[in-house]
């Protein structure tokens, strides 16, 4: 067992020992009893308070995260870097360096596998020389995959009109090809909706979707002979579709989960727009497209699958409000193996926006309890983002703050 391992008891009995001091010494400069001191160490009472952590770790000399167990923490701050992926954007004459094709989707498969595993530095110093060759090679799909790995960093980075720009170069890259188009335009909602601009989400998905899904998958049903529907509370429904661009051909199962991935994204910008009736239509046709993909090739890297639909009920649940019935879909789906085979970074984004939802129903342990399990799945998810440092220091105004989003605090530089 490394010292990572150690229950916090454990690790402050070693440390007393380190200073040579006994029970009783650390009791009285503590002044507490003895008693505590030897149940704080066989791991009877619970530490939970920052407070008492970082006065035990006065004590004993210490630093408060050295007590938790972080010995290698993952550095904290969005990666320097930003701005070469930037420049890189900005060139509009890059040299037409001859590129093999295949050394460059070998570089494009390790760039997608680092997002995957949130090493998000390491994915920052390598985008700009990778746009610059995917520029130079003009292999439309490989363009579009650099610039939609790009966009989905950038996103994560709080830089989404960045993103959002990125993206839109991938959806024209990607031309007349309708699959490439609809992958570009899952980058382009997720940007979208990063900004808050939820209906353009909505409508660039809705669009994408129906000309890559069979004509007998309607993503949004109307219930009348109208395009749009007035809804009681003054919203418009999501436009039908209109299955045009599809009569006469096949449909892989790739194809299907790029349409199910956009109907997901979809069902979230619905939820962000207050539609819940049409979070929950999108959400119901994307499980319908879900349960015929069984072990499909992932060529398009949509992580989609039943287990992403489930993900998307619970947030959308949280968006609307019904938080009691998102927090309980969420106590259920993360015990799923599937849900464990998701990658690092999908994982450790859904645990973020869960915590966002505890804290909502004032609950700021359940929001501890899943960052802290976000940072253990997907580091950089937490400690990169603006976004989780936000919530960390929403969850960190509890009084007293849970001990292990204290430690996270301390490591993104916030003071309690």
């Amino acid at each position: 067992m490394t010292s990572d391992d150690l229950p916090i008891g454990r690790r402050v009995a070693g440390w007393r020992v380190r200073r040579s001091m006994t029970q009783q010494m650390l009791a009285d400069r503590l002044r507490r009893s003895k008693s505590w001191v030897d149940k704080v160490e066989r791991g009877v009472r619970a530490l939970d308070r920052y407070s008492v952590i970082q006065e035990l770790a006065h004590v004993l000399r210490v630093d408060p995260e050295v007590l938790l167990g972080q010995q290698r923490p993952t550095p904290a701050g969005p990666p320097a870097g930003v701005d070469g992926i930037r420049a890189a954007l900005a060139r509009y004459d890059t040299p037409q360096v001859p590129q093999q094709t295949e050394e460059l989707r070998r570089q494009v498969g390790y760039a997608w596998l680092s997002y995957q595993h949130a090493h998000y530095g390491q994915l920052v110093r390598v985008l700009p020389g990778l746009l610059d060759a995917a520029q130079g090679a003009r292999s439309p799909e490989l363009l579009v995959q650099a610039y939609r790995i790009t966009s989905s960093l950038l996103v994560k980075l709080g830089e989404a009109d960045l993103g959002w720009l990125a993206a839109d170069r991938a959806m024209a890259a990607a031309g007349d090809d309708p699959i490439l188009a609809a992958t570009a335009a899952i980058s382009v909602a997720q940007a979208l909706r990063a900004s808050k601009r939820d209906r353009l989400a909505l409508a660039a998905t809705l669009t994408a979707a129906n000309r890559v899904l069979p004509p007998t998958t309607d993503p949004t049903p109307s219930r009348s002979g109208d395009d749009e529907v007035d809804r009681p509370d003054g919203d418009r429904t999501t436009r039908q579709l209109h299955h045009h661009g599809g009569e006469g051909r096949g449909w892989s199962a790739g194809e299907r989960a790029v349409g199910g991935a956009l109907l997901v994204q979809a069902a979230l910008a619905a939820a962000g727009c207050g539609d819940a009736r049409g979070a929950d239509e999108l959400t119901d046709r994307a499980a319908g497209v879900a349960t015929n993909l069984r072990g499909y090739d992932d060529t398009h890297r949509t992580s989609f699958g039943l287990i992403a639909v489930d993900l998307a009920r619970v947030l959308s649940a949280a968006q609307r409000g019904d938080l009691d019935e998102a927090l309980h879909r969420h106590s259920t789906v993360v015990r799923r193996e599937a849900f464990r085979r998701l990658p690092a970074e999908y994982r450790g984004a859904y645990l973020v926006d869960v915590a966002r939802a505890y804290l909502q129903v004032g609950d700021p342990r359940g929001a501890a309890r899943a960052l802290v399990d976000a940072d253990g799945v997907a580091p950089a998810e937490v400690r990169c983002r603006p976004l989780a440092r936000t919530v960390i220091a929403e969850i960190a105004r509890a009084n007293p703050a849970p001990a292990g989003v204290a430690r996270l605090a301390t490591l993104v530089g916030l003071t309690l």
